[in-house]
């Protein structure tokens, strides 16, 4: 599977080519030079890799598109997407929505944060609420610029898929 990944600041995407070799193996192409990877998921944001005879502890922590990833004490904001990723958000460039726009839970779990307040007037890929579900952090954004008209979100709730968030008109 091809990826690309940019580090914040950084121009230009770099393609990586994962490719399973077997026994939790992989192998990684990038910028010309391919390693093979042992992989171990030790939980839910956290992998022991070992690389040419190197162990390294991994924890990473997904922010929307974004993935924060510490490695023996440094910390790396990365943009990781797919090529069916970059070609939806080629298309997103000239998409724009109209009307409310309902944001709602994308399956069960627990409101975290929420980031703005009701009356906010708020800009297209703002952040409004951060929810856990399946131990992993998702911030929702707004899919348009625009005012919150309606915030049901508390947090430390639970809320089920489809639970009303917030409203953006």
């Amino acid at each position: 599977m091809r990826y690309f990944t940019k580090r914040q600041g950084q121009k230009d995407a770099v393609p990586v080519d994962i490719e399973p070799a077997g026994d939790n193996r992989y192998t990684l192409t990038y910028a010309g030079r391919t390693v093979v990877v042992d992989a171990l998921a030790i939980d839910a944001s956290s992998l022991s890799l070992l690389v040419d005879g190197v162990s390294h502890h991994v924890e990473f922590d997904e922010v929307g598109d974004e993935v924060l990833v510490q490695v023996g004490g440094q910390t790396a904001r990365l943009d990781v997407a797919d090529e069916r990723r970059l070609r939806l958000r080629a298309g997103k460039a000239g998409f724009s929505v109209e009307g409310k726009q309902l944001i709602a839970a994308p399956m069960p779990g627990k409101v975290l944060k929420v980031l703005v307040k009701l009356g906010d007037e708020v800009k297209e890929g703002q952040g409004l609420v951060v929810v856990e579900a399946m131990k992993m952090e998702n911030e929702l954004k707004s899919p348009k610029a625009g005012k919150v008209v309606e915030l049901p979100a508390r947090e430390g709730t639970a809320v089920e898929i489809n639970a009303k968030l917030v409203v953006v008109e």
